[in-house]
């Protein structure tokens, strides 16, 4: 007698099952009552074809040998299987199949009695194995090879294009009993389906195809072409990479913070915005995305709540660019590698043939965190320092380990990832540094500290070491020959404008970056010694001049918020400060010698003054210098929920439980004393079956019995409304007309008053 889907279950030991809901995660939600709800969702056509996803091409291969052989309606033999599969398929190969089918309840069973789920047959193609339906007529009588010896030349040459498969082929002669297709149509040969198709029966494929049953079958994995590298050279890369990746982070953020765009009316940032952004930060548009996604991830930029919203930076902005380079990174790369939306969507047309735009919800996909962990486990795979040779290939690789999954994007999926990864320095030269090692490591969703500290402590060790001096030019600028640290990349950065960014970057003095510097309250000595402390060479005189030209005509006009005010020792300067063309456009008269007062925010007018080529600094209310440089805009940063992100399954404890949950389930409808039990045993309460069923005297008894033993019960009752329940309980304690216990599906202490329960029954195993 074949073995139900839930006996089998049943059979199997606690690891076995809670391997089954790892794998298959959509069968514990909810949480399942008992195995027999358990084993009903794993037949369910959506869960099967969900599980098939998951199947490599030689589980798929052996599936539909299944559904051929016909095992879901009758037992079928593996060694049948294997006759289908037929000779070029390696034994091992297909016990490695049923493992995998088994490993998710969609076979169940010894080898010489396998049985499949029914719905399998709806999941699989519609003609298994390139084979079409079996057929009731002349084609499955006794004489079919005989019928197959009198075809003609014409005739053999239709039944060869179709024994390939599909098993399907149209021909306007279907109806003519004088061509061949009619001549095979009258033998039954081929089975009519319209007046112009036409269908090989599955005996005359079977019959047709010898030794091969399901045809010429490959399932050789296949070979990715690699190359080997020197790991600290591939993990050096990737550090480059990061901090690129981080200074057009700083790029961007600081952007927007002076001039925000707008959100689309449909949501997103707009076409032109993104091309800007590729302009501010010096990378193409599809970097440009993918760095865009990656702040509103991490929660870095974000949309005002206004009524003409804004892109903007948020307030933990500033604090993330205070941190050192490997935790801001890290934090970039948790956000990338568990995004549910895939950027290099970006610029491509959706269904209404209109542009996806970045930051929108077209860019949304579910399952793009679990997909992009899937292509970078592939990499993992490999030693550390070897590369894979191209995206085409892995895409190969992958589409053979899950041909089911991922639709039409599947293989564009892999290219944006590798290409994204790379952008992070997840992935240099083609090969996974140890920083993405670790990142994949990290559970799905893992916020703990520890994990992300041990993030970036992979990709401070592939850091170069930090230098504290830069190279002075004659030309005004300064080599910086490595990464600098954190306090002299800032100081730098206040001096003077970065130039060219990489592996060594150049600086370049301006007298509008020594302005700057200057108006921070730095003064013309401060800004030489700081040179001259940091710098390798001796520093240029040409730059000790412009330092001390600027810092001589800075500040000889002093601004003020009156609205603001300008003030000078110099009577001629305010003068001709007054006289000049642009003076009427920033309000300024004048309210004693060495005093003008204008209209104007002090900013729009120290802005004016310097266009019009004057030098002037901000002053406080104690004199000294006010520095008024850009903060940049930012709004509230707002966590965003990840309930649309697909899951992995659940983690291994709550497996365990749920199967623990599932076993108690079990015992209890196998305890429950049903009005069919009851007067199956001549019994006309629950009270009076459940003590058949135990043999027990009193309830009392029962439940001191049951405490004594640590044994679990069976406990019927009527609650204060008159409703009766049930529960499973470990009693603990039983006095004060209550018994307390341990919940044997959630493991919550219940208490239940002992004048209610109607019926116990110890619950054996």
């Amino acid at each position: 007698m074949q073995t139900s889907l839930v006996d089998w279950l049943r059979g199997q030991d606690d690891e076995t099952l809670a391997a089954l809901l790892r794998v298959r995660p959509d069968l514990a939600v909810p949480p399942p009552a008992d195995l027999t709800v358990l084993a009903t969702r794993a037949g369910i056509r959506a869960s099967v074809q969900r599980a098939c996803e998951e199947l490599d091409t030689v589980a798929l291969a052996v599936l539909e040998a299944l559904v051929v052989a016909g095992a879901e309606t009758v037992p079928t033999d593996a060694a049948e299987v294997a006759r289908l599969l037929g000779p070029d398929v390696p034994a091992g190969t297909v016990e490695s199949g049923l493992t995998a089918l088994r490993d998710r309840a969609l076979v169940w069973g010894p080898d010489d009695e396998l049985a499949l789920v029914p719905a399998a047959r709806e999941v699989v193609p519609p003609y298994p194995g390139g084979l079409g339906r079996p057929a009731s007529g002349p084609a499955a009588v006794d004489d079919l090879a005989g019928l197959l010896a009198d075809v003609d030349s014409d005739e053999q040459r239709v039944l060869d294009a179709l024994v390939a498969g599909p098993p399907i082929g149209r021909s306007r002669g279907a109806s003519d009993p004088s061509t061949p297709v009619g001549r095979l149509v009258a033998r039954g040969l081929l089975l009519r389906v319209d007046t112009e198709t036409v269908e090989m029966p599955r005996q005359v494929g079977l019959a047709l195809r010898g030794d091969r049953p399901m045809g010429e079958i490959h399932l050789e994995r296949p070979d990715v072409v690699t190359k080997d590298r020197e790991p600290s050279t591939v993990d050096g890369t990737g550090a480059g990479a990061a901090l690129e990746l981080l200074r057009r982070a700083d790029l961007l953020i600081d952007a927007w913070g002076r001039n925000p765009p707008g959100v689309l009316r449909s949501g997103g940032l707009g076409v032109r915005d993104l091309r800007r952004v590729a302009k501010d930060c010096d990378t193409d548009e599809t970097t440009a995305a993918l760095l865009v996604e990656l702040l509103r991830a991490a929660d870095l930029v974000g949309e005002t709540e206004t009524t003409q919203p804004e892109w903007l930076p948020t307030t933990t902005a500033d604090a993330w660019r205070a941190s050192p380079d490997e935790i801001r990174w890290a934090e970039l790369a948790r956000a990338w590698i568990d995004l549910p939306r895939l950027p290099g969507l970006v610029g491509r047309r959706d269904d209404a043939d209109r542009p996806i735009a970045a930051l929108s919800d077209s860019v949304r996909r579910p399952p793009a965190g679990r997909d992009r962990r899937r292509v970078l486990a592939a990499l993992a795979e490999m030693p550390p320092g070897r590369s894979v040779g191209s995206a085409p290939a892995l895409a190969e690789l992958l589409a053979w380990r899950a041909p089911r999954r991922g639709g039409r994007l599947r293989d564009d999926v892999v290219s944006w990832t590798i290409a994204e990864a790379t952008a992070l320095g997840v992935v240099a030269l083609d090969a996974m540094t140890t920083a993405g090692r670790v990142l994949l490591e990290r559970p799905l969703h893992d916020p703990s500290p520890r994990s992300s500290a041990d993030l970036s402590a992979a990709l401070y060790a592939a850091l170069p070491e930090p230098i504290e001096h830069v190279l002075l030019q004659a030309d005004l600028t300064a080599v910086a020959p490595g990464r600098l640290s954190p306090e002299l990349a800032h100081e730098l950065g206040i001096l003077a404008d970065i130039e060219s960014a990489g592996g060594a970057s150049v600086y370049r003095f301006t007298e509008n970056s020594l302005r700057r510097a200057l108006d921070t309250g730095r003064t013309a000595e401060d800004v030489r010694a700081t040179l001259a402390a940091r710098s390798a060479t001796p520093v240029p005189q040409s730059l000790s001049y412009l330092v001390d030209d600027v810092a001589r005509r800075h500040g000889r006009l002093r601004g003020g918020t009156a609205a603001s005010f300008l003030r000078s020792d110099d009577e001629v300067l305010i003068s001709e400060v007054l006289a000049h063309a642009d003076a009427p456009g920033l309000g300024l008269r004048r309210l004693a010698p060495t005093v003008a007062v204008s209209s104007l925010p002090l900013a729009e007018v120290l802005d004016g003054l310097r266009a019009a080529g004057f030098s002037p600094s901000a002053e406080d209310a104690g004199g000294a210098v006010l520095d008024l440089g850009e903060r940049g805009r930012r709004t509230e940063p707002r966590r965003r929920s990840r309930s649309g992100v697909v899951s992995e399954g659940p983690p291994a404890r709550q497996a365990e439980d749920l199967v623990a949950r599932m076993r108690s389930g079990d015992a209890l409808a196998g305890m429950r004393p049903s009005a069919e039990r009851r007067r199956a045993a001549g019994f006309d309460t629950p009270a009076e079956a459940a003590a058949a069923i135990r043999g027990s005297t009193t309830t009392l008894a029962s439940l001191q019995d049951a405490a004594r033993n640590r044994q679990n019960v069976w406990i019927g009752y009527v609650d204060a409304h008159g409703v009766a329940g049930e529960r499973v309980l470990a009693p603990t304690t039983i006095g004060g007309g209550v018994v307390e216990g341990r919940d044997a599906l959630d493991g919550e202490i219940r208490r239940v008053p002992l004048h209610r329960i109607t019926s116990v029954a110890v619950v054996d195993g």
